[in-house]
């Protein structure tokens, strides 16, 4: 089962979220973004999650909270939320419509580029820069889905409940990197290297992990062969691969 207010957390957090990469990494993400001035879009999602992304410069960051923002789009529940991200809900600005244009246009381009990268065509990813691209977006937007599981879903907090205070390196060998923060058994997914960990997974390579991302090769296998590295605190690596197995549910 998945539950609508974890789903709404992992899509503006994860999936939106990932649009900040998606800038940093694709150079024709940059070339879409040609406002001259910073627009901020905030996303307001009752009884839910609420950010706000800044486009400025051909990139864009996100904050939590939307008290600032140029475009505010509301929704009267996550599962309106989720429907904007599936393509069945069309949002209707209550604050900004000067900048409809903008979020038409640019923004739309940009989410569908983000999609082309996150659900690519077979021959897209014979690219190897794309391939490159696409694995890295897939990583980070899983790191952020980990942490909203582990603080939202049932089945997910309570492998929380059970993880102790540190980070988890979870990184693709030569490649991209984030961290797992845990806290009193909450989860922050942090898009960068993690500097001192009390635990590590690492994938040997980046076709492994795309093969994993993708369900191809089974994780306990790869582990068992080698080809996974996990080592620290095997409690935390333990909680961190059931709610690994949510994150597959939320993210098809």
């Amino acid at each position: 089962m998945i539950d609508q207010k974890t789903l709404a957390y992992i899509n503006l957090y994860g999936v939106l979220g990932t649009l900040e990469n998606l800038c940093e990494l694709a150079p024709e993400a940059q070339s879409i973004l040609t406002n001259k001035k910073p627009i901020k879009i905030g996303f307001d999602v009752k009884d839910g999650p609420s950010a706000t992304i800044t486009f400025a410069g051909g990139k864009c960051r996100m904050e939590q909270g939307c008290s600032k923002c140029d475009v505010k789009l509301p929704f009267s529940s996550c599962e309106k939320f989720n429907g904007l991200i599936d393509g069945t809900v069309t949002p209707i600005p209550s604050k900004g419509f000067l900048h409809i244009g903008f979020l038409l246009k640019d923004f739309t381009k940009l989410t569908d580029l983000l999609t082309k990268y996150m659900r690519p065509d077979p021959a897209d990813l014979e690219d190897p820069d794309f391939f490159r691209i696409s694995t890295s977006l897939m990583l980070y937007t899983i790191t952020v889905a980990i942490a909203q599981i582990g603080n939202n879903d049932e089945i997910g907090k309570f492998s929380a409940d059970h993880m102790v205070d540190g980070e988890i390196a979870f990184s693709i060998k030569d490649g991209p990197a984030s961290t797992i923060r845990v806290k009193n058994h909450r989860l922050l997914g942090i898009k960068q290297p993690c500097e001192n960990p009390r635990a590590v997974m690492e994938f040997e390579s980046i076709e492994l992990a795309r093969d994993l991302f993708d369900g191809k090769v089974n994780a306990v296998a790869c582990i068992g062969t080698g080809s996974i590295v996990m080592k620290g605190m095997i409690s935390m690596l333990d909680n961190l691969n059931r709610i690994l197995d949510r994150v597959a549910l939320y993210l098809a």
